[in-house]
């Protein structure tokens, strides 16, 4: 073989033989994980968890980077432009994810074909909260309420067009009220100028308010889920309390850009569910009212979008949209 040929030949090698090595001694160098929302919020906190138990795993630093805003459009949009080699994950939420595909008409992504499942993390219950001084005690006395006097009660929500809204805007139609929306930038603000007492009620995750509830600062009112949460079970269930059917939980999970290696994928997967099936994780989630989301990438995929048509149709059934 003339020299020519065989410098070819050699680099021909290299070039297929690489990616299998950098697939098979991943990671060799940090990662970063994007989270579309603020610090605190649930998806913040539940993938932080991960994080750490990935850094602990895998030998390499995980590292959270919060890019807040636009209902998670931002930091979506930022990982699905990254290069897919396994070293920068999106943790989101069923918000950017399965609602804003119904909710806005011209989304910069989309959650199907622009990502890869990598694995599930946790399945967030909403609790209706109020502050402690609002005079409803209870999901019938502030139905009462606002329907005596409509527009008058504001309630919080994360954003326009995000999870919390959207159940908010569900529980406004079945129940057949009138309240007036207050959008804040993420959760934990609504949740700081509800117990201050700013806003009289919101939906919020289970992650962010028990603390409170469980203090004294906000008074819960029911839970979204189909079923009662085992760190509250007195709580009821809206389908409880007279709208039978209700259930609005947001969901959290790992996706990488598409076209990222399938072993790169298997690996996370595994070392997720590893970390979500230990007896400390689990026992952190339940106390914090969520239930550990353990699934293959096959079943996320399928799970994402199951939940795409699902959200779709609330979103067109409740009238909302956002651009």
């Amino acid at each position: 073989m003339n020299p020519i040929r065989r410098f070819a030949a050699m680099l021909l090698l290299a070039l297929s033989v690489h990616p299998v090595c950098a697939q098979s001694d991943y990671p060799n160098k940090a990662v970063r994980m994007l989270i579309g929302f603020p610090p605190g919020q649930a998806t913040d906190t539940l993938g932080r968890a991960i994080a750490l138990r990935l850094s602990q795993s895998l030998g390499q630093q995980f590292v959270v980077e919060n890019r807040p805003g636009a209902a998670g459009i931002i930091a979506t949009q930022s990982a699905m432009s990254a290069l897919p080699d396994g070293y920068t994950l999106l943790v989101s939420s069923s918000g950017p994810l399965a609602v804003n595909p119904g909710l806005y008409s011209k989304l910069p992504y989309d959650p199907i074909k622009d990502f890869a499942p990598v694995a599930g993390i946790a399945i967030v219950p909403l609790v209706l909260v109020v502050n402690p001084n609002f005079p409803a005690s209870s999901v019938k006395e502030l139905v009462a309420m606002a329907k005596a006097k409509p527009k008058t009660i504001n309630y919080a929500s994360g954003g326009s067009g995000v999870t919390n809204h959207l159940v908010m805007e569900m529980f406004r139609g079945v129940s057949e009220i009138d309240m007036t929306h207050v959008p804040y930038k993420g959760g934990p603000p609504a949740v700081t100028d509800l117990i201050a007492g700013q806003v009289d009620v919101m939906f919020e995750t289970s992650v962010a308010v028990l603390p409170f509830i469980k203090q004294g600062r906000l008074r819960a009112l029911a839970v979204s889920s189909s079923s009662r949460i085992g760190a509250a079970p007195e709580l009821p269930t809206i389908a409880e309390l007279g709208y039978p059917g209700f259930s609005g939980v947001p969901w959290i999970a790992i996706v990488a850009p598409a076209r990222t290696p399938a072993p790169i994928v298997a690996r996370l997967n595994t070392e997720v569910n590893k970390a979500l099936n230990s007896k400390d994780v689990r026992e952190q989630f339940l106390t914090q009212g969520v239930e550990p989301m353990v699934m293959s990438p096959e079943e996320l995929g399928a799970y994402i979008r199951s939940e795409v048509a699902k959200w779709t149709r609330a979103v067109k059934f409740s009238g909302a949209k956002v651009d």
